[in-house]
């Protein structure tokens, strides 16, 4: 019995042994693999390090998260032959039809919407409002500008929902709001040429304009915010008509055009104190130099308004109606040439420019109290 209890006994033994040195084996032959594959990757790295100088393309994806920076230098001396002129890396043009696009957006105005949650929201955006794709180079450089007074609560949404659509369609530009001070009579149209000259102060290479009211939002990121041959209607289908253009010559809303377009017009008009009108008198300004409205397919360019009551100091212009009928005889004397102001503040926020400034009174009506 103890023979035959002995000879299992030595039979386990060997099993574990064997076991053990099977175990001790496999060990040995995955730490050589692991560590093959770590040399193999690493002799890539070195081997693909200097390359990375030489081809723009693959180093754009360092930029995703940091707009404005520049590509990482390799640390090695260049070749006197590899690459003459800047080291900065070449992007590629922009796509005429940006991928990521989303198409039709909900767009809901009952949310609360803190700056702060916006700027967290946009981390791409640098001080005032500036922004420049990181993997694409735009063909134009575009200034949206926004006539301005006691409208925060409306400005807040805008900016939630135009960066966004903004970067996704590849556009370098800035936000610019036009802040009018006091609380004489509104005037859209001079704020707006106001904003025109402020901006090109700021950078002399804006070439496209978009002049937008803070109370509109795009709801489909297809409808692209650039400029073409043809002055741009982007808001042609809002919801308070009824998703249509409520007249052919309507031009009010959202608008764009390039600077030599806006000069050939002579800019807007600043003598329209009040609601109503400019925006006829900008359309007939366009039709009397010869050049056709362009708009997007009215699928795509539907806007939602945020409802408000009529400002204060707002009221309807009584004398809208005659100045659209002698734009003809006012284009070339009242426009970007005379408009007359005084910047009191330029404030450059996280999200936006602001500035402030007092562009005069108006007539005597309507009867100030």
């Amino acid at each position: 019995m103890s023979r035959l209890l002995g000879g299992t006994l030595e039979r386990v033994c060997k099993a574990v042994l064997l076991l053990c040195l099977l175990h001790f084996l496999v060990a040995v032959i995955l730490y050589f693999d692991v560590y093959a594959q770590h040399l193999a990757f690493f002799s890539r790295f070195s081997a693909r390090g200097p390359s990375r100088a030489l081809h723009p393309a693959a180093s754009s994806s360092t930029n995703c998260s940091r707009p404005n920076a520049t590509a990482p230098s390799s640390g090695l001396p260049e070749a006197p032959s590899a690459r003459p002129g800047p080291t900065a890396p070449v992007l590629p043009p922009c796509p005429d039809s940006p991928p990521g696009l989303v198409g039709r957006l909900l767009i809901e105005f009952t949310s609360p919407m803190p700056l702060e949650r916006v700027q967290r929201e946009n981390p791409g955006v640098l001080l005032g409002g500036r922004y420049t794709p990181p993997d694409c180079t735009p063909a134009q450089t575009v200034a949206v500008i926004i006539p301005f007074r006691h409208r925060e609560h409306h400005l807040r949404y805008w900016l939630h929902y135009l960066h966004p659509i903004l970067r996704r369609q590849r556009l370098r530009y800035g936000i610019y709001v036009i802040n009018q001070h006091g609380e004489d009579t509104f005037n859209r149209a001079k704020l707006l040429n106001v904003g025109f000259l402020e901006a090109l102060k700021e950078d002399s290479t804006y070439n496209c304009f978009i002049f937008s009211d803070v109370d509109l939002v795009p709801m489909d990121d297809r409808n692209l915010y650039r400029c073409g041959d043809q002055p741009r209607h982007f808001a042609i289908a809002m919801d308070k008509f009824g998703f249509r253009l409520p007249y052919a010559g309507y031009f009010g809303g959202v608008s764009g055009l390039n600077k030599s377009q806006f000069l050939r017009i002579n800019g807007f008009p600043n003598e329209y104190w009040g609601w109503g009108g400019e925006d006829d008198d900008i359309f007939n300004r366009i039709s009397l130099a010869g050049m056709k409205i362009s708009r997007p397919d009215i699928r795509i360019g539907r806007y939602r308004m945020i409802k408000h009551d009529r400002d204060k100091h707002n009221e309807p212009n009584p004398q809208r109606f005659t100045k659209i009928q002698n734009t003809k005889l006012t284009m070339k004397r009242d426009g970007i040439g005379s408009v007359r102001y005084q910047v009191l503040e330029v404030s450059r926020q996280p999200l936006f420019t602001n500035i402030t400034v007092d562009i005069g009174r108006p007539p005597s009506w309507p009867p100030r109290g």
